[in-house]
């Protein structure tokens, strides 16, 4: 894998994660090129991807269009988002188990605790607000479909991360997710390409999309052990762990083995809450921040 110095990686990516996360200590995100994520797409070497945590949820409510919109406004080319299923078995882009912290739920259906995504019909989340909570100028933003979610992330030429959210709740929602994808579009060359990343916690639902779909590259959620990286390289593309899970001699583990593609396995690191902890992961070397 082609790669710049650290000391070039760790510039870049403290440059960008100041305009993702900024704070009275780092640069306003005025500072941020736009589109400077397409300078290195996804295992193209270079200084590492930036990825908008839940689109850019700084600024606007997470996983909802509007923050889709925000991380488009700052200029992230990469959003992630978590993908769950309703009652009635509609995928919903939503975080949390439940929808609490996020909607007014608890004001909409007092006697429905625990509020779990499951247990709820589509029809029913869609009448939530899941932007009060964030701020009154987001009041009446909604949850967003996976479709509705797709078709913005398109609109506005960005790409995706998708993670597939507690997926042994939901039975067969790899292959549901996958026929939303394709019935959007989102399985032709070019979003397959450059444009399109499958991931999840569950090592058994990744496997399960490289089966489906072998062309889409997929990611681990985690920090395997690196005697079980050779087996996760079968069918994954990527190893995310928490940036804390991070060492040196791990990531040369990882560095070392080749995916599905053919190509070296990459590192998406997490919980970069601290301009301290992304230039760390810059410096050892890792291939993307989700910030």
């Amino acid at each position: 894998m082609l790669r710049r110095s650290t000391r070039t990686a760790a510039v870049g990516i403290a440059f960008l994660v100041a305009a993702a996360v900024p704070s009275s200590a780092w640069s306003s995100a005025s500072a941020f090129v736009p589109g400077a994520g397409a300078r290195r797409d996804a295992g193209a070497g270079g200084a590492p991807v930036v990825i908008a945590h839940r689109g850019a949820s700084r600024y606007a409510p997470e996983n909802t269009l509007a923050a889709v919109d925000a991380a488009h406004h700052h200029g992230f080319l990469w959003v992630e988002n978590d993908v769950q299923r309703t009652r009635d078995g509609q995928l919903v882009v939503l975080h949390d188990a439940t929808l609490e912290r996020t909607t007014d739920a608890v004001k909409m259906f007092p006697g429905r605790a625990p509020w779990r995504v499951g247990d709820f019909t589509a029809a029913e989340i869609a009448r939530l607000d899941a932007g009060s909570w964030f701020g009154k100028r987001f009041a009446g933003e909604r949850v967003p479909t996976l479709a509705d979610y797709l078709r913005r992330v398109d609109r506005n030429g960005q790409r995706l991360l998708l993670e597939l959210k507690s997926p042994e709740k939901y039975p067969g929602i790899e292959a549901q997710a996958i026929r939303e994808l394709r019935e959007l579009g989102w399985l032709d060359h070019a979003h397959i390409n450059s444009r399109l990343i499958v991931q999840s916690f569950c090592v058994r639902c990744v496997r399960t999309v490289h089966e489906l779909v072998p062309q889409v590259r997929t990611g681990i959620l985690g920090a395997p052990d690196a005697s079980e990286l050779a087996h996760c390289a079968r069918f994954a593309d990527q190893i995310n762990p928490p940036i804390s899970a991070l060492s040196s001699r791990w990531i040369a583990s990882v560095h070392r083995l080749r995916g599905p593609h053919g190509r070296p396995l990459e590192i998406y690191a997490w919980n970069a809450a601290k301009d301290a902890s992304a230039r760390t992961a810059a410096e050892r070397g890792v291939d993307g921040i989700i910030v």
